[in-house]
């Protein structure tokens, strides 16, 4: 076999790996959210907000940019989670047009009860894997998702 053909299928290995891993978080999305009685997209929105909120409430938009979705789809979501009870929105103090989303007290109580399953179930995901590795993997996903965001940016406009 070529060199090119090696890469080529070297490529696509990577990519049908990554559609799997990608499929198998999308039902592990699903068990969290219907732990909770909430939709898988409601559950994202839920760990965006866990992971970027330092405690003073973040931004529809960070949500929005951190899971790759429409800032309308957040602030339509973040309402109806807000009706659960699971988030408080408050007007910024900085900027009056803007809201501060955060978690609530039960919500956090919910997140917390679930960890112990979570860190059971992430052990199990990357089984054989020692913190450097992860490390490494990491490190080159950064920059595949990099790379990849601007194939995709060409690939719009035509350069490719």
């Amino acid at each position: 076999m070529q060199v090119k053909e090696q890469l080529d299928r070297a490529v696509n290995d990577f990519i049908w790996n990554i559609v799997e891993v990608h499929s198998q978080l999308e039902e592990i999305h699903k068990s969290w959210a219907q732990l909770l009685g909430i939709s898988q997209a409601q559950w994202l929105i839920l760990m965006a907000i866990d992971e970027l909120d330092e405690g003073h409430g973040i931004s529809g938009t960070a949500v929005a940019n951190k899971l790759r979705i429409h800032p309308a789809f957040v602030t339509n979501q973040t309402k109806r989670l807000e009706a659960m009870e699971l988030l408080s929105r408050v007007t910024s103090p900085e900027d009056a047009r803007y809201l501060r989303i955060s978690l609530t007290q039960k919500a956090q109580a919910e997140v917390r009860k679930l960890s112990i399953k979570r860190q059971s179930l992430n052990a199990t995901m990357l089984e054989g894997l020692d913190e450097q590795a992860l490390h490494y993997v990491n490190k080159r996903l950064v920059l595949i998702a990099k790379n990849s965001r601007l194939a995709s940016q060409k690939l719009s406009i035509g350069i490719l």
